[in-house]
């Protein structure tokens, strides 16, 4: 009896454990969530922190920039391992809609949103979204700059001057969304040929193509560049945090970003993407940004807007054409255009 009652014991333990084993993934995680980070890395901790206590949801996080988060989700389509991209410039978001590598979804939380942001959504057939908006400009170490008595560079077209030799740093526009945002604004700005001139020859001043796009700001705030093309927001994170670093909207005009957020086709983890992406929208959860002294533009029209954010309104915007430069067909010819005409020249 004894022998047969410790078979059935382990027969039932074995069963157990089969039916365990055998549950699906998507129903044994979705109390997890596998989030890939596009801002800096400090409000990516606060986000996940804060979401994690709210929701009970187990995060686990990747950050990279815009650029490098584009060709995961891209290289991952046939077997996704993310579940949102959240934050990083929207040109690359429009094109994974576009792509057909992210989820329609309209969160409840639409109409709290500001218009720019709706129509980022409507523009993606609601694939993404905008959840925060940035002003493109420059900062630069005051301190160096008076020690090499530079003139103070106010416009774009200073920066291309034969004074400022070395002196500048951009990430990458490959890797980076912020430096892609550059490359389409200039286009807008001048026409085609003139921007390809005018990158051309600020090519001769640049130091160092970076990976990441708020990378010349944090070497100019160290002292290892004197400019950093950035959104002004990075530049005034870097002056907040003490550093001599004076942002500068360029006198000609500038484009903008709409950060953005999207869920990932074939996400494993769907109810637990979903809750992310509505508390992600919500006024407290934006109010995040500021506390890890990231000071852009919120999209609830009820979140506070950080004072040291940049404000949009005193600055000249451009009426950048988020759809064409998002495209997949005019983001990949401007690159490879970029590459081919202006990164392959000696300095």
């Amino acid at each position: 009896m004894r022998r047969t009652s410790r078979l059935l014991n382990v027969a039932l333990l074995t069963a157990c454990l089969a039916v365990l084993l055998a549950r699906p993934d998507d129903a044994r995680g979705q109390g997890h969530l596998t989030l890939y980070c596009s801002p800096q890395i400090e409000w990516c901790q606060l986000m996940i922190a804060e979401f994690a206590k709210a929701s009970g949801i187990k995060v686990a996080m990747t950050r990279k920039s815009s650029g490098e988060t584009f060709a995961q989700v891209k290289a991952e389509a046939s077997n996704p391992k993310g579940d949102v991209w959240w934050g990083g410039t929207g040109d690359p978001h429009l094109q994974a809609a576009e792509e057909g590598l992210t989820l329609e979804y309209r969160s409840p939380r639409l109409g709290e949103l500001q218009d720019w942001a709706t129509n980022q959504a409507r523009a993606a057939k609601y694939r993404t979204v905008g959840v925060y908006a940035g002003a493109l400009g420059f900062g630069y170490n005051t301190e160096l700059l008076a020690k090499k008595k530079l003139p103070e560079p106010k416009c774009w077209k200073d920066l291309v001057k034969p004074e400022y030799k070395g002196e500048v740093q951009v990430a990458d526009p490959n890797s980076s969304g912020t430096s892609y945002t550059m490359l389409a604004t200039l286009v807008q700005l001048f026409g085609e040929p003139e921007a390809f001139e005018y990158l051309k020859k600020l090519h001769r001043n640049i130091n160092q193509y970076t990976k990441s796009g708020s990378a010349p700001i944090k070497a100019a705030a160290q002292g290892e560049t004197t400019i950093g093309i950035v959104f002004m927001h990075d530049a005034v994170t870097m002056a907040v945090r003490g550093s001599p670093i004076k942002v500068v909207a360029p006198c000609e005009g500038t484009g903008y970003e709409i950060g953005s957020m999207s869920i990932i086709k074939g996400t494993r983890n769907l109810e637990s993407a979903k809750k992310f992406y509505d508390w992600a929208l919500g006024a407290p959860a934006q109010a995040l940004g500021a506390k890890a002294e990231s000071f852009q533009v919120p999209s609830n029209k009820t979140a506070p807007t950080p004072p040291q954010a940049p404000k949009l309104s005193e600055i000249k915007l451009i009426d950048y054409d988020f759809v064409k430069y998002g495209s997949s067909d005019e983001r990949k010819r401007l690159l490879e255009k970029w590459g081919k005409d202006v990164k392959s020249l000696p300095h």
